[in-house]
């Protein structure tokens, strides 16, 4: 697969082989797992502001299709590339199947730098990248939604395109759009909350007392800022938090609403923030407290990192942040890691219930999304907890294991078309 190479493709590959292993499965299967279904890689040509054109490259990997339609985020960043996006998408697949739901695996995104673009390039952008992929989304299909640099205004224009292009309004080829065209309230802070809701019950099977318990946070938009608020209203103490613009340190404990309030202000950006000390970023990851949440770039946490952080635990709301190599050396330094594939369910979840409300032209309170996605996100944690105790193995490995297991049988029950 020298055409995905990349670091996290080679990380997803390797969890999946040891998965496979652990799992005794048939070699047909396993062979037919490491494999997308289909890659696509488009042209994007984008009138600028000052009227010149620029080519950006888009992708969209669909990873598999056995157990429903493929989902998956788009993502507008300078280091997407086709590995990665493809890495992406299989965790997608293993994720969707985890927690039990009727989709398979995709990813999405091109390569650019979003924060250089004015809205109307942004828009120009994304209506081609949607018009370029359009044969091969939809509802029944392949069903986007926003991920890192996009948001619901990059759905909505994406799915006004597709619509126009099939001459209809199609809510549901989407998630995660604005309410008034079809998204489901709490899709937001879905990410971010549905962490906490794992960490809240991790808490209760370890025995830890989140009241008090310190944390440090990487990356501070949509899930990582939502999962700083929800562990300060735990009675957890914030103590640090970086963006690409810097990081901030206070050992009594940030004021998280003021530092959201502050960012929206403020592009999105901590920069300026008044209640804290300025640090270097990269000391985030080994700053000295109890919760360690990764909530930006993947690989961020390789051999070197694993062995100077100084955590009781990781919580994983970014994709894929820690490296194959480094979980040996946690899990040696007794760090628990709760998995990726676990911990940032929460946002295709409750984007799988923005789906079933399209689909049903019929949406649900508050109260009802919050419930249903505490009460998804607490059974799969008892799950992957019990597995990892009956198997003795990792949470990561006993989450990888039970996504990977559904998805190969599907693949089983369903046979190989000739």
């Amino acid at each position: 697969m020298d055409e995905f190479d990349s670091p996290m493709y080679r990380a997803g590959l390797d969890q999946l082989d040891r998965t496979a292993r652990l799992l005794n499965l048939r070699d047909d299967l396993h062979q037919r797992l490491r494999h997308p279904k289909r890659a696509f890689i488009v042209s994007v040509p984008t009138e600028m502001d000052d009227g010149s054109t620029k080519v950006f490259t888009g992708y969209r990997i669909q990873h598999n299709l056995t157990l429903g339609p493929c989902k998956g985020g788009v993502r507008y960043h300078e280091e997407v590339s086709l590995g990665e996006v493809a890495a992406l998408a299989m965790w997608m697949s293993w994720k969707c199947a985890l927690m039990g739901l009727p989709y398979g695996g995709a990813k999405g995104g091109i390569t650019v730098r979003p924060w250089e673009l004015s809205d109307r390039e942004l828009e120009r952008m994304t209506r081609r990248y949607t018009s370029e992929i359009a044969p091969f989304i939809g509802p029944d299909m392949d069903i986007p939604a926003p991920d890192m640099g996009t948001d619901e205004q990059t759905m909505a224009w994406m799915m006004d395109t597709y619509s126009i292009l099939r001459g209809y309004t199609v809510h549901g080829a989407f998630t995660s759009k604005p309410l008034l065209l079809g998204g489901s309230l709490m899709r937001r802070e879905a990410t971010g909350k549905g962490a906490v809701y794992v960490f809240e019950r991790a808490c209760e099977s370890l025995g830890w007392k989140p009241a008090g318990m310190t944390a440090a946070v990487q990356g501070f938009g949509n899930v990582g800022s939502v999962a700083a608020e929800a562990l300060a209203a735990l009675g957890g103490k914030v103590i640090a938090v970086a963006d690409r613009t810097g990081a901030l340190h206070n050992g009594n404990g940030l004021d998280i609403p003021a530092l959201i309030a502050h960012a929206i202000e403020n592009r999105g950006l901590i920069q300026g923030f008044p209640g804290g000390e300025p640090m270097a970023p990269e000391d985030l990851l080994t700053t000295r407290c109890d919760l360690l949440v990764p909530a930006a770039l993947g690989g961020v946490i390789d051999e070197r990192i694993a062995g100077r952080v100084e955590c009781r635990g990781i919580l994983e709301c970014a994709n894929g942040p820690t490296l194959p190599e480094a979980d040996s050396v946690l899990e040696e330094r007794g760090i628990v890691v709760l998995p990726d594939v676990l911990v940032n369910a929460g946002g295709v979840t409750v984007s799988y219930f923005e789906w079933v409300q399209d689909t049903q032209h019929y949406f649900w309170e508050t109260e009802e999304v919050d419930t249903r996605l505490r009460k998804i996100m607490v059974h799969a944690f008892d799950e992957v907890d019990a597995l990892a105790k009956e198997k003795n193995v990792s949470l990561r490995l006993a989450s990888l294991m039970l996504g990977v297991s559904r998805v190969a049988e599907g693949k089983r029950l369903r046979g190989l078309y000739p």
